[in-house]
């Protein structure tokens, strides 16, 4: 079986011992496997699984939605696990310029970010969630999501928004805006959501870039509409349209709650 083709595409693979892998492909060669796991023949790596060819009962292409593994130039956006809390807590959730123009912190006690990974996890069986670590080479850099899944009752007109912070260290390199970038053409485009909408406070000077370069636009100012330790900031609303959606046809975010996941400092 040539295991090649299904190189970086989403795949559902039957194993000959009765388990189903689902997710995006990396085709692991002879050359390598024998190498690094002494294997005697090519496999499909599956997240942490890796199943040779010999093992494979049935292996078909299949359309990802919800939280899908994605990949860019630099970045993987994959699933959360478990462990992925104590580097939440101590990346982001202990860092006060992390949440600065938010006052949001799911992650500021190490109990508090192992309660918001189970949560996550919990919804990916909704096909409408999307909750993403940006990962490194297995280092976690950061976080990004899209909540808040409206939609008509015909199942049109779809509109959610999306937040995203970044590890502190890793700041000032474009993993944002490669992270957002990747995930609104995904959203809109796969997913067929008709607006994607995001939000930040007027001095996040850092996330007014990262908004923009995406090809995010500013719709709406909202005066003194934030509050954090005591500090007033304008909400400055930010929307995204599925090429195939014009902006007049689309939902307005005028139609929505209050946003829930904040955009954060990254410069």
């Amino acid at each position: 079986m040539d295991l090649s083709q299904y190189e970086g595409k989403y795949i559902r693979l039957k194993d000959i011992y009765g388990q189903t892998f689902t997710g995006r492909a990396s085709h692991g060669n002879y050359e390598f496997l024998m190498h690094e796991y002494g294997g005697k023949e090519d496999g499909i790596f599956i997240e942490d699984w890796l199943i040779y060819n010999s093992q494979i009962e049935s292996i078909e292409e299949i359309e990802p939605h919800g939280t899908a593994e994605l990949w860019t130039e630099r970045l993987i956006l994959r699933r959360y696990t478990m462990e992925d809390a104590e580097p939440l807590f101590s990346r982001l959730g202990s860092d006060p310029e992390m949440y600065q123009y938010s006052g949001w912190n799911p992650y500021a006690t190490l109990e508090m970010a192992q309660e918001t990974v189970r949560k996550f996890i919990d919804s990916y069986d909704d096909e409408h969630s999307y909750s993403w670590v940006m990962d490194i080479d297995g280092v976690l850099v950061g976080t990004i999501g899209a909540y808040d899944y409206k939609c008509d009752p015909d199942g049109k007109n779809a509109q959610i928004e999306v937040g995203y912070s970044v590890v502190k260290a890793w700041q000032g390199r474009g993993l944002a805006t490669e992270a957002l970038t990747e995930v609104l053409e995904y959203l809109t485009e796969n997913e067929g959501i008709s607006c994607v909408t995001a939000w930040c406070a007027a001095d996040n000077i850092g996330s007014i870039r990262v908004l923009e370069k995406s090809g995010m636009q500013l719709v709406r100012t909202e005066k003194n509409c934030i509050t954090v330790d005591g500090k007033t900031y304008d909400k400055l609303i930010y929307e995204y349209y599925s090429f195939t959606v014009s902006s007049s046809s689309a939902p307005s975010s005028t139609q929505t709650d209050t946003l829930l996941s904040p955009t954060v400092n990254i410069p």
